[in-house]
């Protein structure tokens, strides 16, 4: 049994500032240290319920978060920046499950420090739906054919997910106060029930299904100024649809993601 583990921080029991997140400031070194021991229930419940290969996809900011030295070592890690498929590097049809720890959910939701991607983006839609993270990769996974049997971070993502996923084993570390503070399980406990929650996940493995994206597939995305539209209708194929809101069609969702991605960094240019 393959499982496949995107990890992200924002959604980690105890995150619940911008500077937290960010290399270099504020507690950062002990956030990404919670978000590895996180990560590390997740690998122990898919070990327990059978897992024979399970891959990492360090999924935050720079991808540059987990301590290796103290993930388990059963475990490999895709570690690093600029990959083709950013959060979901390394998916393929060979993996039996997904999970996704420490997300969080999409912009202009009531989520502790919620966001989709980048924070100049208000929302990002496929097909006329609105989805967060949670949706932007459960739909890569899906593509793939793969199912998201797994979702850790706060109460408001995990509805999210429940809410676009049906099927799916979930775990809320924290509860948002407001976008930027939280009530937060204690660290242990929410590690035994990550742990917990990740091995019913595969033992049930069979009542889960992929998140299939139609084809085509068209991904609009609403920027927070119009500038930032400027920049991203730069893209060959980028259809401008109103002053912040820029759109890309393609004829399967990777390459209209990918489109996403590159409408998402002109941005940054």
């Amino acid at each position: 049994m393959k499982v496949y583990i995107s990890a992200d921080m924002e959604g980690v029991s105890g995150v619940v500032a911008w500077e937290s997140t960010e290399r270099g400031k504020d507690d950062y070194e002990r956030m990404r240290r919670l978000m590895t021991q996180e990560v590390n229930a997740a690998i122990e419940g898919a070990l327990e319920a059978g897992a024979t290969y399970v891959v990492v996809n360090d999924s935050h900011g720079g991808m540059r978060n987990l301590v290796l030295e103290d993930l388990k070592p059963e475990a490999r890690v895709i570690s690093g920046d600029r990959k083709p498929l950013s959060m979901m590097e390394g998916i393929s049809p060979d993996f039996d499950a997904v999970f996704f720890v420490g997300y969080h959910s999409q912009a202009c939701s009531l989520g502790v420090l919620n966001h989709t991607y980048t924070t100049r983006v208000v929302q990002y839609s496929v097909n006329g739906k609105a989805v967060g993270e949670t949706g932007m990769n459960a739909l890569i996974a899906g593509f793939f054919g793969v199912p998201v049997a797994l979702v850790t971070g706060d109460a408001a993502v995990v509805a999210e997910a429940k809410a676009l996923l049906g099927d799916v084993e979930t775990v809320a570390v924290k509860e948002a106060r407001s976008q930027y503070s939280a009530l937060c399980l204690h660290p242990v406990k929410a590690r035994e029930l990550i742990k917990e929650a990740a091995a019913k996940a595969l033992r049930n493995l069979p009542a889960y299904r992929p998140l299939r994206p139609e084809s085509p597939s068209t991904v609009r995305l609403s920027f927070s100024a119009s500038g930032h539209a400027d920049a991203a209708s730069i893209m060959p194929g980028a259809v401008r649809v109103d002053p912040v809101t820029v759109e890309f069609t393609a004829q399967d969702y990777i390459t209209a993601y990918r489109g996403a991605r590159t409408m998402m960094h002109l941005t940054f240019a």
